[in-house]
Parts: structure tokens; sequence; C-alpha cells
């Protein structure tokens, strides 16, 4: 696009010479050439990076400090960068296809999206967010950021209160919606688990009447979701009246999935290579919004087969002394965690350890959900080593750092697992780089 033309269609102005910018970032140290720098004002002012961002190949940048002293490069003023992003990606969705997926839910919204990126690319040019570009920051940059050609588009939607969702909608205008669960996390933003139904449920109130609502049958929040859309409904899980159904479901001692996939456009038999049993539901959505994209279903094991997760997620590794570490540290709340305590549990070994990181976020309810977590991995022959969260209780061994936890698992040898997680403020992947 011309810096002349999205100046116009964001309601800026156009300082310097007209260019050609191909994508736009928010992060200096992440431009590519050609990029249009967006810079944030949040805990630090993004406009100091701008000279930064240039020098390393940005074509052109917003600002809404007028043009920044001793850079050279086309600027596009407007009042406020982080609402002119949204403007980006507004502009950028009026050229994109009408295949655009909306993905939301409390748990397993990025492997969704992932396993449908693998999905929709077996028939269609895709573009899908990167890692977990979620927000009103994130999604705009993968709209922008999809190549020229793109035919399909995949963007993850989070929120932080309810309104969020709706606001990302008007952004992207997706026609497909996915609903992952609805699940009792970020409680202490939402109050209830009715709030966080109300906020996802915005996705599917977006959608247009020729659209099509995709909702997971085996949670009574999410399937309650089809009288609030006007788009075509298409259910998916473990549920036998559903649209879209699994069934024969092995699990092999990598913890990878094969099953039978049931579809309103045939049947076919999948193999994931997506960790843990749980990505079975994930990828029932995944195939039921391809398959109404038109995906046919012969092409669905090898999308599904082909599809990889972003980092940090179920990540299966074995130490040069033989130990199995599960890199599951992305984030954590009481549903992941609880699948990658029976994940490890699956796991053969002859003893089996859980590095644990607090669970953010789950407001009153914290303390009784963490030492619920540690009573389930009790019951399952799992020792917790709980790192700076004493909710955990008195089943677990509790230390006070990253550290103390390498220290507590200094015995372990080969025929041992170790499962590490926790949310992300807790950063536990250096205990699994620290486990080698």
């Amino acid at each position: 696009m011309q810096a002349s033309e999205l100046a116009d269609e964001i309601g800026g102005r156009l300082v310097g010479d007209d260019v050609t910018i191909d994508g736009a970032t928010i992060d200096s140290r992440a431009v590519r050439s050609g990029q249009l720098f967006v810079p944030i004002v949040a805990a630090r002012d993004g406009h100091d990076f701008v000279g930064g961002a240039i020098s390393a190949g940005a074509a052109a940048y917003l600002t809404s400090r007028g043009a920044v002293d001793g850079v050279d490069a086309p600027a596009i003023t407007v009042d406020d960068t982080a609402l002119a992003l949204a403007d980006v990606g507004r502009a950028a969705r009026r050229r994109l296809p009408e295949r655009v997926v909306g993905i939301t839910g409390s748990v397993g919204k990025t492997s969704t999206k992932d396993l449908l990126a693998g999905l929709l690319s077996t028939t269609f040019r895709t573009a899908a967010s990167e890692k977990s570009f979620n927000n009103e920051l994130g999604l705009p940059l993968t709209l922008f950021n999809a190549p020229d050609d793109t035919e399909a588009a995949v963007v993850e939607m989070g929120a932080r209160g309810v309104g969020h969702i709706e606001l990302l909608c008007s952004i992207a205008r997706p026609t497909v919606g996915i609903i992952t669960r609805v699940e009792g996390v970020h409680l202490e933003l939402f109050g209830s688990i009715e709030a966080v139904a109300r906020a996802k449920g915005e996705l599917v109130e977006a959608l247009p009447a020729d659209g099509i609502a995709v909702l997971n049958a085996d949670h009574k929040h999410v399937a309650a979701m089809a009288s609030r859309t006007s788009a075509q409904v298409l259910t998916y899980g473990l549920t036998p009246s559903a649209d879209v159904v699994a069934s024969d479901i092995v699990v092999d001692d990598q913890l990878r999935a094969s099953f039978r996939l049931h579809t309103p456009w045939g049947s076919t038999e999948v193999r994931l290579a997506a960790r843990g049993e749980h990505q079975v539901s994930n990828a029932l959505a995944a195939a039921a919004a391809a398959g109404g994209l038109g995906v046919p279903v012969e092409s669905m094991a090898a999308g599904l087969l082909g599809a990889s997760l972003s980092g940090l997620r179920m990540e299966l590794s074995t130490t040069d002394n033989g130990v199995v570490v599960l890199n599951d540290t992305y984030n954590a709340n009481p549903t992941s965690m609880s699948a990658a305590l029976r994940s490890l549990a699956a796991l053969d070994a002859r003893r089996r350890f859980a590095v644990l990181g607090t669970m953010a976020e789950l407001g009153h309810d914290s303390a009784a959900e963490h030492e619920a977590i540690a009573l389930q991995a009790d019951s399952l022959g799992v020792q917790v080593i709980a790192v700076g969260e004493p909710t955990y209780g008195p089943t677990a061994t509790h230390v006070a750092d990253i550290d103390a936890a390498v220290a507590a698992l200094d015995e372990l040898g080969s025929g041992d697992a170790v499962l590490v997680k926790g949310s992300r403020v807790a950063a536990l992947e250096r205990v699994a780089e620290k486990l080698g």
C-alpha cells in the first residue's frame, strides 16, 4: 500500500515522500525492510525508537508527536497511534477476501489457530496470527502483514473484559467464528464465568447472516451461544449429536492422538502432531471451520498432521541423562493445568514431577484452584514442586525461585519425567532450559 493511500484511509496526514509500505510492526527490534513502524505510547514511548526503526529498514512511521527530529523518512501524523493502528487493520481487512476466521475462548485459542492454519493451507493461501497476537495491537498487525495473495486469514481474539471482542470484530469483520471453551479464567478481570461467556459470545454476535459460528457442544456456555447469532451454526466435540466428532481416540507414547474424524462432509482417519489428548477438541474445532469454508475432508488428515503449534506448548524432549521434559510454559489456568498433568501421567516413567508456577488472574477462587491442582497431581502420582506459589498447599514441595526448583530436581535420571508449567508471568521456560 502507498503511504498516501494509507494516510487517507486512516484519516492521517502524510509528511514527506510517498513510499510503498509492506507490512507493519510495533517493535523496532523486529523491523523488516519496507514496513511501517507504529510507535505505541505505553510504559515507554515508542516515538523514542522511531530513529532505530528507520535505520533498521522501516519505510515510514506513524506519529502523534509530529515529525521526529533527525529522522529522514516519511511520517503519517495521527492523533493517537494505537487507535490509528486499529484503522490500519481495518484498511487491510478491506483488501482481504471474505474467508476471515476469528477464534476466541478461555482455553485453546492459539492451538486451534495453529491447527486451522494448517488445515486451510491445504486449500487456500493462508495468513494467521503470529504466536498469540490476539489484542487490539496484534490483530491489526496480523491483517496488515497478510500477503497480497491471501485467500484465507485466521485471527486470534483475546478479551480483558466485556466489549473487547466486539472491538476486535469491528477491525477484523470475521465471517467465521470459533468459540473453544468458557472457563473460570481471568475472573479477577471479569468477575464471573457468566461475564466471560458474555464477552466471548460477542464474536458470534458480530458474524454476518451468511457466516458460520463454530461452537463447542461439550460446554454449556458455548453451546448456548447458538441463540446469539444469525449465522449458520456448526457444533463440534465428543457429544455424539455434534456435527463434527471424534471416535476411537488413541494416544501414543509421544502424547500424539489419533482418531477417526466424522464430519458432515465425510470421515477420515487423523493423526495429530500436536501433543496431548486435549488437542483432539481443538482439532475438531479447526476441522469444522475448515470444512465450512470448503476444505475437502480428504485434505484434513494431511493438514492436521502437518500443523505445528506455537512455541512453549506441550514440547516434549529428552535430556542427555534420559529425563523426559514436557515444556508447557506458555501459560496456565486450571483447565490447561489439569490437561497437562493427565498428559504427564500418560508418559511411561518411573517417577513424575511437575514444576508449577502461579496460575494468574483467578480471582477469589485462586487459592482453592491451586490446591485442587496439587491434589489432582497427588492422585496421579505426581510430585509437585511449586515455585513461588504457596497456595498449592501441603502436598507440594515449595521453593522460592527457579534456581531452587532446578536444585530440587538435581537427582533426576533416566526414567524420570518432568512437566514444567505456569502462567506467563512465572517464566518457567527457564526451568526447562536449565534441565537441558
